[in-house]
């Protein structure tokens, strides 16, 4: 970013944003002038994002994200290098199967649920403690369209994604008035996560989609923004669902 905006004040952690989605989020943020502590298993992947959104507004954290000791340290590290968190983006996710549930191994699903919904929650416990309890703020939940209905050969994934969406709707209950918590549902994204919807068949997945294309990771970085911005103020356990259009085909044939 050759030219950085000016500070807004405000300050967000976003997971699982050394690429795709959640790199489209934090390049959102950046953009408005947010400073943002970003996540990710991979420290080189990590260090090339944030020396790309600029090391004058972002640090990152390199760790698991169901790990608890990675959580503590990700919200001391952001306090003590920005003083606040005012935004928590939970975008880290995981799915390492594909095929029928009913053939699924328990321990792979207790891992799909590990990222996808535990460490979720404990990001919120440790934001909402360490400062949004008492300063206000917003929370983002990246669900999936595949959180809504049934998803064939992504079920795991799929029934994560389904609670992570009710987790919104508790934690937004529970935290209100201080702080909003919504959830982004989308429908396939162009990343490396979900490369194998759509890998050497892109013109004919996208065909399925009224808007004529897949998603991009900025598209999703416009609504986390929005949703953690003053024109969503009235807005709270709710899922933006941003999908190009695509459950409008749902049950034609």
């Amino acid at each position: 970013m050759t030219e950085l905006p000016e500070l807004s004040g405000r300050v967000a952690i976003v997971t699982g944003a050394s690429r795709g989605i959640g790199y489209g989020v934090a390049e959102a943020l950046v953009a408005r002038g947010d400073r943002v502590c970003i996540t990710g298993r991979g420290e080189d992947a990590l260090k090339e994002a944030v020396e790309r959104l600029g090391t004058e507004r972002v640090i990152g954290v390199a760790g698991k994200a169901h790990d608890l000791g990675h959580q503590t340290e990700v919200v001391e590290r952001t306090m003590a290098a920005f003083g606040r968190v005012d935004f928590l983006v939970n975008n880290a996710g995981t799915n390492p199967v594909f095929g029928p549930i009913a053939d699924l191994d328990l321990d792979v699903a207790r891992k799909v649920f590990e990222t996808n919904v535990l460490s979720a929650l404990g990001f919120a416990q440790k934001t909402w403690h360490a400062w949004q309890k008492d300063n206000g703020g917003a929370i983002v939940n990246i669900a999936s369209v595949a959180g809504l209905s049934a998803s064939p050969f992504i079920g795991a994934y799929g029934v994560s994604k389904a609670a992570m969406i009710n987790l919104t709707q508790q934690l937004a209950h529970e935290f209100a008035p201080r702080v909003r918590v919504n959830a982004i549902a989308p429908a396939v994204v162009k990343t490396k996560f979900a490369q194998a919807l759509y890998e050497g068949r892109e013109e004919e997945a996208a065909a399925a989609y009224p808007l004529g294309r897949l998603g991009v990771p900025s598209d999703i970085g416009g609504a986390a923004a929005f949703l953690t911005s003053a024109q969503s103020d009235w807005i709270t356990g709710q899922t933006l669902v941003v999908d190009g259009g695509v459950f409008l085909n749902a049950g034609v044939s």
